[in-house]
C-alpha cells in the first residue's frame, strides 16, 4: 500500500511508456510476449561432461535457473511485476519450479511446488546444491510442503474458496495479503519454470497468472534436430527448445533483447556462471 508491498517497491522515476502500458492492458495475459529460444544442447553437454568428470554434478535445469539468476543480477528490470496498474522492483530472486513427487509410479503421478530463494551473486554450483536441497525436501513423501499443505487445507471447506480466493485477490492488488500466503504462493515469484521434457512433450508457451505477479514463464520441451548454417556450410544439431512467456510491461523491448542475449551467452559458455559476478546491478535492495 502506499507503493510499498512485503515482496516489492513501487518504481515511478522509470520509462513513460512502461508506466502507462499498465492502463493500458491491465491484465498479464492482455500482455503476453510469446517465443522460442532455442539452445545449442552441445556447449552444454560438454560442460555437464567435464563438470562430472571432475567429480562436480550440474544438470540442465541448474544452469538454466542459474543464468537466469545472473541475467536478473545484470539486468534487474527483468525481475520486475506489475501489481494494481504500478510496475514493482521485487524484492528478491524468487524461482517456481513444478516436479514429481512420485515419479517412479507412473499411474499416480503427484507433482509439488518448490518456491526457492537464490541470492544475486549465486554460482552455479550454489545453485545446483540449493535446487538438489529443496527438490528432495519437496519430492520426501513425509515431507511438509507449504503450498500443498495450503491448497489442501483450503479444498476441504470448497464453499469458502471463491471468497478466500477472491479476498487474497483484492488483498494483493494493495500489497496487504498476509506473509504467510506470499512466501508459499508459487504464482508470486520472478520467474516460473517447467520441465516438459521430463514427461515426454514438446515446450509449449505458458500462460501468466493473472493470479499473483509472475512477469516470465518458461516451458523447457524434448530435444530436437534442426538443420543450421555454420561457417562450415549446413549442419544438423540438436537443440533445446524452450517456450518463453513474458509480460512485456514491466520494460521495453531493447532491454528484454539485451537480457535474453545475455542468457543465451551464458548457456552457450556456462563456465562464466562459475564464478561470482564483478558487480550486481539492483533497483532495489534484496532481502535474502
Amino acid at each position: 500500500m502506499f507503493g510499498r508491498r512485503p515482496d516489492g517497491r513501487r518504481l515511478d522515476d522509470i520509462d513513460p511508456i512502461v508506466t502507462v502500458m499498465p492502463y493500458i492492458m491491465p491484465t498479464r495475459n492482455d500482455a503476453c510476449n510469446l517465443v522460442t529460444e532455442y539452445v545449442d544442447y552441445e556447449p552444454i553437454a560438454d560442460y555437464i561432461r567435464r563438470r562430472s568428470k571432475a567429480g562436480g554434478k550440474v544438470s540442465f535445469m541448474g544452469l538454466l535457473i542459474a543464468a537466469y539468476v545472473r541475467v536478473v543480477s545484470q539486468y534487474p528490470e527483468m525481475n520486475r511485476f506489475i501489481s494494481n496498474r504500478q510496475v514493482f522492483a521485487r524484492n528478491q530472486i524468487l524461482v517456481s519450479l513444478t516436479v514429481l513427487r512420485n515419479a517412479k509410479n507412473k499411474e499416480n503421478l503427484d507433482e509439488a511446488l518448490i518456491k526457492m530463494n537464490f541470492k544475486p551473486d549465486a554460482t552455479i554450483d550454489e545453485v545446483t546444491e540449493q535446487i538438489e536441497r529443496e527438490t528432495k525436501e519437496a519430492t520426501d513423501a513425509d515431507a511438509d510442503n507449504g503450498t500443498v499443505d495450503f491448497a489442501t487445507k483450503l479444498v476441504k471447506f470448497r464453499l469458502l474458496v471463491i471468497w478466500v480466493v477472491a479476498l487474497a485477490r483484492f488483498l494483493d492488488r494493495y500489497g496487504l495479503m498476509p506473509s504467510f500466503i506470499y512466501k508459499v504462493s508459487p504464482f508470486h515469484c520472478s520467474m516460473f519454470i517447467t520441465n516438459m521434457a521430463s514427461i515426454g512433450m514438446p515446450s509449449l508457451y505458458h500462460h501468466l497468472y493473472n493470479f499473483g505477479n509472475t512477469s516470465a514463464f518458461l516451458a523447457l520441451g524434448k530435444f530436437e534436430k534442426q538443420v543450421m548454417l555454420t561457417r562450415e556450410g549446413p549442419k544438423t544439431k540438436t537443440v533445446i527448445p524452450i517456450g518463453v512467456t513474458t509480460d512485456e510491461r514491466i520494460c521495453g523491448g531493447a532491454s528484454y533483447a539485451r537480457a535474453f542475449a545475455y542468457f543465451k551467452n551464458l548457456l552457450l559458455d556456462p563456465s562464466q556462471l562459475e564464478k561470482r559476478p564483478d558487480k550486481i546491478v539492483t533497483e532495489t535492495a534484496y532481502k535474502n
